[in-house]
Formats: C-alpha cells, structure tokens, sequence
C-alpha cells in the first residue's frame, strides 16, 4: 500500500513542534511535558495519511457504529459515552455533507468507518548514572573508583518512568472490495485483510474534552479534502 504521511498544524507551528519534541521524549520521571504551558487549541496536531492508489469517487457509503473502540495496552472494549458519542456523530456528519450516505447497521456498505480512542501507559526502568556519580563525587569514597561510586552497581542509579500515550483514530477501510472469504481462509496473510484507505490520529491536550470534539474533527476533515465520492 503507497501511504502517504501528511503532518498539518491547524493552529501554530511553533505549538506543533512544541508538541512533537514531547511525544518523543514524554518520559514523565525526567522531563516536563512540552504541552502544559500550551492551551488545548494550540496543543492540537491531527495527522492524516491515505492510499494514494484509492479512488474515492469510487465509494459512495459508509458504515459507522454508534459506540468507538478503546485501546488500552493492547486490550479492547467497545464504548459508547457521551464524548465518545459525539465524536461519532461528527465523523458521520462530516461524511455525509462530503456526499457519502451512512446506512444502517448490518447493511451493505462500501466504506467501514472504525473510530478509536487509545489510552495506553508503558512504565520502564533506566538508568540514570550521573545521580549517583554527583552525589558522592566531593570526598566520596566509593568501591573500584578511587572516590567515586560504581555506578554499575550502586542502586541510587536507577529509575522508573512512565509513557502516558493518549489520542484518537479515524480508519476509513475498503469494504466494496473485501476479499472472499473461504473455510481455507487465511486471516493473517496480507491480501485477506481489509484494505486501509485513510488513518487520521487527533493529539494533544484536551482532545478527550468534550467541548473540543467538534473543533477536531472540523480541522481533520478540512486537510482532507481528497474525501469525496464525486470529483
């Protein structure tokens, strides 16, 4: 599949930036978040991605159910909460006004729309040699060193940190042309899985808040202008 990565900053491009430097290095024990200082809005950054071989004229419906996914470490639920609720009513408004029609569950569909809410947390350990290096480096008389610690082996040299890693999915699949399935099916082998045409990832701070769903997904929507069933 040739995708192909968009990075848009719908509000400041120094906030984006900002806001990359933090996904990077987000490890919580030794570094502040790069977004506290910024207000929602300007925390905001909405990747968009999208087969370049997909021809969406060529789709005219779209199937959307009314609860989302959650992501939590590998594990998933679905849910249907108010916030969670809205956020789908908006992606199927956003469809509809660019010409797609929603059918109903159970219906025949040309796209599967599958909204995710991920919400995972990584915690580690690493180490941190100069703690314990500084701590005992004036007058310090440690094993093997001549005065300083070893800082293989004193425990004061290690520390935990935690990866929060929270946003939202938007996946467009291919359902007109999904492939025949058979008893012999292979699910796993590429060319019997649903063909991804568009992947959008909302993040930022207050991207679960209620108040900024209708913002979002009006930004996402608008640096993806290619989703039309007519050209």
């Amino acid at each position: 599949m040739n995708m192909s990565n968009v990075w848009r900053r719908p509000v400041r491009g120094v906030a984006a930036v900002a806001v990359a430097i933090g996904l990077v290095f987000g490890l919580t024990a030794c570094s502040n978040n790069a977004t506290n200082d910024l207000s929602p809005q300007d925390s905001n950054v909405i990747i968009t991605n999208y087969d370049r071989q997909a021809d969406f004229s060529q789709y005219a419906t779209f199937s959307l159910p009314d609860s989302v996914l959650v992501e939590s470490n590998d594990r998933y639920q679905q849910s249907a909460l108010p916030t969670e609720q809205r956020f789908v009513s908006r992606v199927a408004t956003e469809l509809t006004n660019r010409g797609f029609r929603r059918v109903s569950a159970g219906q025949s569909a040309d796209l599967g729309v599958a909204i995710t809410r991920v919400n995972n947390q990584y915690t580690g350990v690493a180490t941190n040699p100069y703690a314990g290096y500084y701590s005992s480096y004036w007058g310090g008389f440690g094993p093997g060193y001549g005065g300083f610690y070893d800082p293989f082996y004193s425990p004061g040299y290690y520390q935990y940190y935690q990866i929060s890693d929270q946003f939202w999915r938007i996946q467009l699949v291919d359902l007109k042309n999904r492939p025949i399935v058979t008893p012999n099916t292979d699910p796993n082998a590429p060319q019997n899985q649903l063909r991804v045409l568009f992947m959008a990832e909302v993040r930022g701070n207050g991207v679960f808040d209620d108040n900024a769903v209708d913002q979002l997904i009006a930004d996402t929507f608008a640096q993806s202008t290619y989703l039309r069933p007519t050209r």
